[in-house]
């Protein structure tokens, strides 16, 4: 018996080059950067003092009343936009929604850090008594908050799951429900990535690992830069995107629009490194040869591939190694880029937002840019064709997105032109 194949039916997003798919499709194939100096917070005796923020952001546009938006964090309320456009998009009725092989599957990792931020504040003040403690802190900064959140506000009866592979999470939820609906435990899966980790705690942490970009504070636009030489270190970029995963026929009898086909997955671990990549890339050349071969491609069948491209010293290096592993002679052919040159690094979102990209490079036959890339590292081996500056016209019959998170965590995800 054949798998069951699984379409993409519909597309949402925040993020901070714009608040729907559109607007920021239309930025990422101009090549803007939506990075700036931070305003969630007085960054201004921190040295790394910019971050991808998402602007204009308000969660009642989207039907939620300021009480309710008042007890989401930041992280969940970014999930429930993007997932209601999404769902909107995929014209879903409310009889699909709250059947019961309907399911949320969202990859996060560092959940409401700035709930727990403020009960920590709370907890260690001179003032503190037990019982004066916010009684929503845990329900609303525990990573599992906004898939609750959002069956709630839909009515989903099915799994509501949380994945937390760090930088490989949204990638891995999509896997995650790729894989339920060809088992047949769903039919419809609500998946994706949610983040919002600009916070002076987060942006501290990750800046005592030297391996933030701290050097164009007065340049944000320039700060994220992979595969360049000057290349010093990722943005922290927050946001959410959500695709909703159909098994196909249950999508041709109700006539849905068909964005592409979600044709394979594969994850692995380096077992190498609490932080750094295996420096060849091997680890991660496990994930991506296992997602082609779930797609049933070989290397030669894609033409675009979206790199996990963090902008770090080690990351770029270790990923064109595990690109020229993996492709072989078809890498020097291979058009590559990194979204995050322009969105910032999104955590657990990163595989979610970067897969619909690919999505959206896929219908319009587009390839984006990485930006910020005025001097390819060739000395360290970054020596592909990363699409320096500028986009270009391309025809996309198949693409492949890759995450490699801390810890070793790698995910890779094939999406095919829907024929």
């Amino acid at each position: 018996m054949s798998a069951r194949k699984v379409v993409v039916t519909g597309l949402g997003l925040v993020c901070p080059v714009g608040n729907c798919v559109e607007s920021a499709w239309t930025a990422i194939k101009a090549g803007q950067s939506g990075i700036s100096r931070i305003s969630l917070f007085d960054a201004s005796s921190y040295g790394v003092q910019i971050a991808g923020e998402v602007k204009d952001f308000d969660i009642a546009a989207y039907g939620v009343s300021r009480s309710a938006g008042r007890k989401m964090a930041r992280f969940s309320q970014f999930l429930f936009a993007a997932a209601k456009d999404a769902v909107q998009d995929s014209k879903l009725s409310s009889i699909d929604l709250q059947n019961e092989k309907t399911g949320v599957i969202v990859g996060n990792c560092l959940g409401g850090q700035e709930i727990f931020a403020s009960g920590y504040s709370f907890f260690y003040g001179k003032d503190f008594s037990p019982g004066k403690m916010p009684p929503l802190t845990i329900p609303m900064a525990i990573s599992s908050e906004a898939a609750a959140n959002l069956s709630i506000s839909l009515g989903l009866h099915g799994p509501a799951w949380t994945v937390n592979t760090a930088c490989a999470s949204g990638t891995d939820s999509l896997g995650l429900a790729l894989d339920t609906i060809r088992s047949g435990r769903l039919d419809i899966c609500v998946a994706g990535g949610t983040e919002a980790a600009i916070n002076g705690f987060n942006i501290a942490c990750y800046d005592s690992l030297m391996t933030l970009a701290s050097s164009y504070n007065d340049k944000p636009q320039k700060a994220s830069r992979p595969f360049d030489r000057d290349r010093e270190g990722f943005v922290v970029g927050e946001g959410a995107a959500v695709l909703v995963l159909e098994e196909e026929l249950h999508a041709l009898r109700r006539g849905a629009k068909i964005y592409a086909e979600l044709a394979g997955y594969g994850s692995s671990e380096d077992a190498c490194h609490i932080t750094a990549p295996c420096k060849d890339g091997s680890g991660a050349a496990l994930a991506v040869s296992e997602a082609l071969h779930d797609a049933g491609l070989d290397a030669s069948d894609i033409q675009y591939y979206n790199a996990h491209g963090t902008s770090t010293k080690l990351n770029d290096i270790a990923e064109t190694n595990m690109i020229k592993t993996v492709f072989g002679q078809c890498a020097a052919k291979l058009h590559i880029s990194s979204t995050k040159s322009m969105t910032g690094h999104l955590i657990g979102a990163a595989g979610a937002i970067e897969a619909l990209f690919c999505i959206k490079a896929i219908n319009d036959s587009f390839v984006p840019p990485t930006i910020n890339l005025d001097n390819p590292d060739v000395e360290g081996g970054c020596d592909l064709d990363y699409t320096p500056n500028r986009g270009r016209q391309c025809e996309i019959q198949a693409a492949a997105s890759a995450s490699l998170g801390f810890g070793g965590h790698n995910a890779c995800v094939v999406l095919k032109k829907y024929i």
